[in-house]
């Protein structure tokens, strides 16, 4: 009995989610939300201020000029990402992002795990915005508020808070979240206002720089530095600032600079949690996606190549980048045009945090994993009312007393995670046979399993697994059936282990690795290998012939090179990081062993949807 009930158990933590969409969800969030919408809130989230700091930290110490290599490789690193959850948006039209699709994939337990962390992504990175808007605004005005609430309260603030409470980002955090209360297309049209007017000013700053720049700042030497520095030592070197010319920190700068750059193109993955609000989500939301990656790239790459014709990539103030430029050639006034874009891009992308925060908990709490009054939708704004008003509150409060510096790199994790579990849902469900088809077929095979077998008995398990390994590289159907799937399923497990240890290899022993290490390379090469054995099975297994309006190319290559990305960037952080990563889950784990896993409507034949509020 007791093996029955962990069973039963386990089977709880694997149970999956329709793809279709629940009866009765169609009406309760408003579908008023066009392509443009789209395209406006992924811009808006995405493109935040860190176009105006990220181009001048990554220039002057990681890249130089190949900065504009950097973001291309970058913006191609996010566009594999970007690719899965296009696929699925149009597979599956509701809200929820990643969560929603590891649950239809993985299972309960993993959606809990990346909904979870994307809702503390959520709340960092707003919380952090909020922060930012009110220094930015602070330092336009002289310090004055910083002053007088530091000069109040810093004596009376514990160590592990911030210097000061920050009412101002209280108030403005607080004022975003009753613009989302009044509906999603009244705040998405206070995001294209913003957009507009940030994507005006980056176009003003990318044409300053091919006005004023100087191609010759891509071609720099030694003997430039030289001329350029002061004081009676004429033979400084370079040596601490790269080599010149166009690629001053070789290669491996290109690839720091690149990992750096990729944090730049996080925040499309808000498109996908308007699933339920687009008109014609299998068409808006891939069009979405990929416009807005490709609008940011292009804001991103003219304004590190304007920076880098500016101003020589040694002289790159990396505190005030863009506006230190401008004065550099001259143009001093035109840093107040900064400053206005700085701020628009700070609204916008706070609005387009706020905006996936409450779309995902309302997601959660509509299943039954979080609490089930956040499902709560206003009947006459269509809102998910509750949800924004309490996801609005605590990233408030904690904008108004936490500095978020150590924990931007918890916030990554948790973007990071979700996105390999993305990918790898979209790699699952293309060689999964379709729903309707799959009860048909486990009658098959029930029907295949108690009939006897003509030969002696023991020679079937050896005929079983003869065809089991035949089944592996040369599937007998063209179209996927119960046991292609379930071969994928454990193959792409392996992959992810592999894909792992690979990225924990390269991390921790990279010059062992290249330089010829015996071990470190056999061990390399090995995992190598088997990684291309373990694709190979995965590509002649049949995909999913059900017509899609957009689907991942080249699979399984694409997905799999996502994920190692992906799972080589979260390898790069510290062992701080992962602890504070591990308290966050420990929390979810008893939130959803205590709550989730008993009330979700997947363990529910007859799910009755929350009330709505007047």
């Amino acid at each position: 009995m007791r093996c029955q009930d962990v069973l039963q158990f386990c089977q709880k933590l694997v149970r999956r989610r329709p793809l279709k969409p629940r009866e009765g969800s169609e009406s309760r969030l408003a579908r008023c939300l066009n392509a443009l919408d789209l395209v406006a809130l992924g811009v808006g989230n995405t493109l935040g201020a860190g176009v105006y700091i990220l181009a001048g930290e990554v220039a002057k110490d990681k890249a130089g000029p190949a900065i504009v290599i950097c973001f291309l490789v970058a913006a191609l690193s996010s566009v594999l990402s970007g690719l899965c959850y296009a696929e699925f948006g149009a597979r599956v039209p509701c809200s929820g992002s990643a969560y929603l699709y590891s649950y239809v994939t993985v299972g309960e337990l993993c959606a809990f795990i990346t909904g979870w962390n994307l809702i503390l992504s959520y709340v960092i990175v707003t919380a952090s915005v909020a922060r930012a808007w009110s220094s930015a605004f602070d330092s336009l005005i002289g310090n004055h508020i910083s002053q007088g609430l530091q000069g109040t309260f810093s004596l009376y603030m514990p160590y592990f808070l911030a210097k000061y409470p920050d009412f101002f980002a209280l108030g403005l955090v607080l004022l975003m979240t009753g613009v989302l209360v009044l509906g999603a297309r009244e705040s998405v049209l206070v995001t294209k206002v913003f957009t507009g007017l940030n994507l005006l000013v980056l176009g003003f700053i990318i044409l300053s720089g091919f006005i004023k720049g100087d191609l010759h700042n891509w071609q720099l030497t030694e003997q430039d530095y030289n001329l350029t520095t002061s004081g009676p030592n004429d033979t400084y070197s370079l040596d601490p600032l790269g080599s010149g010319g166009f690629v001053p920190f070789g290669f491996d700068g290109i690839l720091r600079g690149a990992a750096t750059c990729f944090y730049g193109f996080i925040g499309f993955d808000v498109i996908a949690t308007a699933g339920e609000e687009a008109r014609n989500p299998q068409r808006s939301i891939p069009l979405g996606i990929l416009t807005s990656l490709f609008i940011c790239f292009l804001a991103y790459f003219g304004v590190s190549a304007s920076l880098t014709l500016m101003v020589p990539y040694y002289h790159i103030d990396p505190e005030s980048p863009l506006p230190q430029a401008l004065l550099h050639v001259g143009w001093a006034p035109a840093g107040h045009v900064v400053a206005v874009g700085t701020l628009c891009a700070l609204t916008s992308s706070l609005l387009g945090n706020m905006f996936g925060m409450t779309r995902v908990t309302y997601a959660m709490a509509d299943d039954g994993l979080l609490f089930r009054r956040l499902a709560r939708i206003h009947t006459r704004t269509h809102t998910p009312i509750v949800a924004t008003l309490a996801s609005g509150n605590l990233a408030a409060i904690m904008a108004l007393l936490f500095e978020f510096s150590d924990l931007v790199d918890i916030m990554s994790i948790g973007t990071l995670f979700a996105y390999s579990l993305v990918v790898i849902s979209v790699l699952v469900l293309r060689y999964q046979p379709d729903q309707h088809l799959q009860t048909n077929e486990s009658t098959e095979d029930k029907t295949e399993v108690s009939e006897p077998e003509a030969g002696p008995l023991d020679s079937a398990p050896e005929a079983r697994d003869s065809e089991t390994l035949r089944t592996l590289c040369d599937p007998m159907n063209s179209t996927p059936t119960l046991t292609s799937g379930r071969i994928v399923y454990g193959c792409t497990l392996l992959m992810v282990l592999l894909l792992t240890a690979l990225s924990l290899v390269l991390a921790q022993w990279p010059h062992r690795v290249f330089s010829g290490d015996p071990v470190c390379t056999t061990v390399a090469v090995l995992l190598l290998v088997l990684i291309a054995g373990v694709t190979v099975t995965i590509w002649r297994q049949p995909q999913s012939p059900t017509p899609l309006p957009f689907k991942v190319p080249a699979l399984p290559v694409l997905p799999l090179l996502s994920i190692f990305v992906n799972v080589h960037l979260m390898m790069q952080m510290t062992t701080r990081t992962w602890a504070q990563f591990g308290i966050w889950n420990a929390i979810g784990f008893v939130v959803y062993f205590g709550y989730g896993i008993r009330h979700s409507l997947a363990g529910n034949t007859d799910p009755q949807p929350p009330a709505s509020d007047s």
